[in-house]
């Protein structure tokens, strides 16, 4: 296991975890025995990772959130404070279901606000936005914006967090911030300034603006 990682002294991490290089884990987290966790993430007060459980590089976990068997968590996800994560769909104190878990996997760039629960078996696709207190008990496509209970698909995210709506003649959606241009393509959104799995350059990796400035611009 990597030592070149920060954990606060109430924090346990259990032999056999594998943490990347820059990662901190603050009071109370608890990492289990064969989670792997990348390089650069941050993991708030009383968070836990269990056993199986793969996290990629640079995820933030706020506060209150469990990561249980099961899980896949990609690249640049965020999970917002006390958002709930599941591994059975009909659990049962009597019925053991440990060689059952669903699988559930949030792909690179998604955010899942605070509150928000995601009933396994789902995929979450790249740069989706669950919404805070929304409920996600079905797929999500890439950018998708999702919110409610149940949740809905209410249109579009841009990788900068911004809704993208008014497209043009040629169905063409620009982010606020970027400048990045956005597609629907069938059931899904694509950008076409940037692939989805290139970092953000230099230039665009840091908010200069709040999100009211630019609804404020709009």
């Amino acid at each position: 296991m990597s030592t070149d990682y920060q954990a606060h002294q109430s924090a346990i991490i259990d032999e056999g975890a594998e943490i990347g290089s820059g990662t901190r884990i603050w009071h109370f987290a608890h990492v289990c025995s064969g989670a792997r966790i990348g390089e650069r993430c941050s993991f708030g007060q009383n968070t836990m990772v269990a056993a199986g459980v793969t996290v990629g590089s640079n995820v933030k976990v706020q506060n209150n959130v469990s990561i249980y068997t099961g899980t896949v968590v990609e690249d640049d996800v965020f999970l917002g404070p006390s958002c709930v994560l599941t591994n059975v769909t009909n659990p049962r104190s009597q019925v053991k279901r440990q060689s059952l878990y669903e699988p559930t996997l949030i792909r690179r760039g998604a955010t899942v606000g605070a509150n928000a629960t995601v009933v396994c078996g789902v995929v979450i696709g790249r740069y989706a936005f669950i919404a805070a207190g929304a409920l996600v008990a079905s797929d999500v496509p890439d950018y998708g914006f999702v919110m409610g209970v149940p949740g809905r698909l209410r249109g579009w995210m841009s990788r900068h967090g911004h809704r993208l709506e008014n497209p043009d003649r040629e169905g063409i959606m620009i982010c606020p911030e970027s400048g990045y241009r956005y597609e629907v393509q069938g059931d899904s959104l694509r950008c076409l300034d940037l692939d989805e799995e290139a970092p953000l350059p230099p230039g665009l990796s840091e908010g200069e603006r709040t999100y009211d400035d630019f609804k404020g611009a709009k």
